[in-house]
């Protein structure tokens, strides 16, 4: 990072991360001025670029930070749009409100949504000894198959039976699932299942909305149906429309009707993709060295129309903005291999080469998270840092039900 000033002159060059760790940019002002009064007279200047990452030595706890556990939203806030929205993009951070969006945007900018669906994944049951067993299901296959985490003391073997959901007037099981091995393959960290009936109609029936860990509700009879009734409204997108996810595309959770209409008037273009975002968007890395970590699988789609849509925007000189790092991964995972449709395990961290994505809005993420990783890469490490001390300075609300913040592109 280099400070310029007025008179165009360097001052000096930051040196390495460990030594200079400043925790927003008001500090990083009041640091300079102590060592130099006269800098109260210049105009400083933090430069959008984030090229010496790319030949910088990143490891997990380059992406640690402490974050007070208050500010981890438990519900969202009273209206989509009313959420706090950090603007990163300049010299120093705005804070503003989300619904401001369409003043921030161009005529003829694309914005890309996520359309994924989040379905009643979480459903709660009992092996044949009574023990109790809780399925998160990832992926409907053909033929009333899933795909499933499993949670329980002793895992049953191949061919046991679980008995899964409740009927609400008999108080018998809702439906049975019997394992048929791991998934993808035999050393899998994942289950099959064979379902009674078809999957969709069961989580509706018997599921419940997948709430992130850190989002802290029982969903085992103690639960408010007050908090019911807000999880299964506000914790989907008002545009999803393609069942699958078992996590919302939460930077989406702040767009509502109004906000959509106006940013249509503007003269902004909307597209979809589909990433059906899996668990494995909160599964911690454990490799100290990020290199070694290994990306969850999950399922993506870029329709033609939206693929057509994107060299229009191009052409026309429009910028690219995803909605959330799930539009990241599928916008990218698309340039990178070429198929339109299919798995990807995409791991973006700093040095990567973007090819679509022009600005990003997206949420605050937890520590060491591989999502902090990807938005380094996109705005640059310092940058975000810094952006993320200020979002704590100013009590902005984190993760899912969270306030969010706007990203682009460093040079």
């Amino acid at each position: 990072m280099f400070i310029t000033f007025s008179d165009d002159f360097s001052f000096f060059k930051r040196p390495p991360a460990k030594v200079c760790i400043l925790d927003s940019w008001d500090n990083l002002t009041f640091h300079l001025e102590r060592a130099c009064p006269a800098l109260k007279h210049m105009t400083i200047s933090l430069p959008l670029t984030a090229s010496d990452d790319a030949q910088r030595h990143f490891s997990l706890s380059d992406f640690d930070f402490q974050l007070p556990p208050e500010l981890i939203a438990q519900h969202p806030a009273a209206e989509r749009s009313s959420s706090k929205l950090l603007d990163g993009r300049g010299t120093a951070p705005v804070d503003r409100i989300f619904k401001a969006l369409p003043s921030l945007m161009n005529p003829g900018d694309l914005l890309v949504f996520n359309d994924t669906q989040v379905v009643k994944a979480r459903i709660f049951g009992e092996k044949s000894t009574g023990g109790k067993v809780e399925l998160l299901i990832e992926r409907v296959l053909p033929g009333h198959q899933v795909v499933a985490h499993m949670k329980v003391s002793k895992k049953p073997l191949i061919g046991g039976v679980l008995y899964m959901g409740k009927d609400e007037k008999s108080g018998a099981p809702g439906f049975t699932a019997t394992l048929t091995g791991r998934w993808p393959d035999e050393k899998g960290a994942l289950f099959c299942f064979s379902l009674s009936d078809e999957p969709h109609a069961l989580m509706a029936q018997y599921g419940h909305v997948p709430l992130p860990p850190y989002i802290e509700r029982l969903y085992d009879g103690s639960a408010s149906e007050t908090d019911i009734a807000e999880d299964e409204r506000r914790y989907q997108t008002v545009f999803a429309r393609s069942p699958g996810a078992v996590a919302a595309p939460t930077a989406a959770l702040h767009f509502d009707d109004a906000l959509l209409a106006q940013l249509k008037d503007v003269g902004v273009q909307t597209a979809s993709v589909t990433l059906h975002v899996g668990a494995g968007t909160f599964q911690p890395v454990k490799t100290e060295n990020i290199a070694e970590h290994t990306m969850h699988r999950e399922w993506y789609d870029v329709p033609e129309r939206t693929q057509q849509a994107l060299y229009e925007c191009r052409a026309r000189g429009g910028k690219v903005w995803a909605v959330g790092t799930t539009s990241v991964r599928t916008l990218e995972s698309w340039a990178k291999s070429g198929q339109a449709q299919g798995d990807t395990q995409i791991f973006i961290t700093p040095g990567f080469e973007f090819q679509w994505v022009d600005c990003l809005i997206t949420n605050f993420h937890l520590p060491k998270s591989t999502l902090m990783m990807l938005v380094s890469a996109l705005a640059g490490y310092d940058r975000v840092m810094a952006l993320y001390a200020h979002a704590i300075e100013q009590r902005y609300r984190f993760f899912s039900y969270g306030d969010a913040m706007l990203l682009k592109r460093a040079a």
